[in-house]
């Protein structure tokens, strides 16, 4: 076996001589050594291959949610968040698809029924709230707007026996008077100005508290623009703004809702209700950041 220099071996690999030389300094050609400061590479030896690149796993939340959502990882958080407030926040407002038949949905795209018939609006709906948890990820450290927002319920009602109904405005605001809970919502008429107007004051706020998230969540809920479908926009609204501004985020869990609506109707009474049962919904969503290994 013969030797070649280092000017030889760039000419026969077509690199420079510094990354030769690098090579030789790293040990990735085997049997190279130095006599002096000249590099002795054997004449049979090939050109390394490229050093693959270490790849950050991000560990914020923001961050992860991203990686995960854009290379296909199973078994994650983005996973986790995918399934959970889905199958919570659909259920809350009726779905009677399990939690089983949820996961099965997001993870095969087929859904299970050996009980009897499902639902198709239940399908619908719980498939399209995957694509708003994509949309609020996407979107996660962009300012809300109305046009979010109004994006939000279009693709959360989309396809649905509701978007084809003359009445009713998939996307866009109700047309007719509706109530939540027994309780006056805001016209019809006057839905564009008063959510511009809760919009703008949100925007004039300095650093957003979980308070301030609150506050505007119970406003939007008051105000109820949309036909339907007005609890899971909020909600996917809450979350965003979560991310965005640095807060742990949380899922307000299927045994959690009756605590919840009371913390929305006694909010203007009473904080503490719906304070301290976001706070436990929080506590619950650090658990699974502190399995995934995510700072908060």
């Amino acid at each position: 076996m013969g030797y070649i220099s280092v000017k030889d071996a760039s000419e026969k690999w077509e690199i420079t001589e510094r990354v030769v030389r690098q090579y030789c300094a790293d040990g990735r050609i085997p049997g190279a050594f130095i006599t002096g400061k000249t590099w002795n590479i054997p004449d049979t030896a090939e050109k390394p291959g490229r050093k693959p690149r270490e790849r950050h796993i991000p560990d914020d939340l923001v961050g992860r949610l991203v990686m995960e959502k854009e290379n296909g990882v199973t078994g994650g958080i983005y996973h986790k968040v995918q399934i959970e407030f889905t199958y919570h926040s659909n259920h809350m407002e009726g779905s009677r698809l399990s939690h089983d038949q949820t996961r099965y949905i997001f993870e095969t795209n087929t859904v299970d029924a050996p009980g009897g018939a499902v639902n198709v609006d239940d399908i619908l709906e719980t498939v399209n709230h995957f694509r708003c948890i994509d949309l609020i990820i996407d979107q996660a450290e962009r300012p809300l707007t109305e046009s979010l927002i109004r994006q939000l319920h279009l693709v959360l009602k989309s396809g649905t026996a509701d978007s084809r109904k003359g009445w009713f405005a998939v996307g866009a605001y109700k047309k007719l008077a509706n109530e939540v809970g027994g309780r006056e919502t805001t016209a019809p008429e006057d839905v564009p100005k008063a959510i511009k107007a809760l919009l703008g004051g949100y925007r004039q706020l300095g650093k957003i508290s979980l308070d301030d998230l609150l506050d505007f969540h119970y406003h939007f809920e008051s105000i109820h623009p949309f036909q339907d479908g007005n609890g899971r926009v909020g909600r996917l609204i809450l979350f965003k703004e979560c991310l965005r501004n640095g807060i742990v985020p949380f899922i307000i869990e299927d045994d959690m809702k009756m605590y919840y609506y009371r913390g929305l109707r006694e909010w203007r009474n009473e904080r503490g209700y719906l304070r301290d049962t976001c706070l436990a919904a929080q506590d619950r969503f650090k658990k699974y950041l502190d399995y995934y290994g995510v700072k908060y």
